[in-house]
């Protein structure tokens, strides 16, 4: 069976400065993808392992949830 079969992944973002951050965390195997893109950059793409205080982090570090879809568009190049 395919590692992320059936996982719903979950995803946040974050505008500091002139950063946009995008995270893509899988909440069972605590891993993920990290796009940071700066303005008038292309983007990073770095894959991530993350523990279990993931989501405490993100919360202090005001992150918020975003849609599948702009990640995806981000990643994809397409944004």
């Amino acid at each position: 069976m395919a590692k992320n079969q059936n996982i719903v992944h979950l995803y946040y973002r974050k505008k500091h400065g002139g950063l946009l951050i995008l995270v893509k965390i899988n909440p069972i195997h605590y891993t993920g993808t990290e796009i940071t893109i700066a303005e008038g950059q292309a983007p990073a793409i770095r894959e991530m392992q993350f523990d279990a205080e993931i989501f405490e982090d993100l919360k202090a570090d005001i992150f918020q949830e975003c849609s599948p879809m702009e990640f995806n568009l981000y990643l994809s190049g397409l944004a």
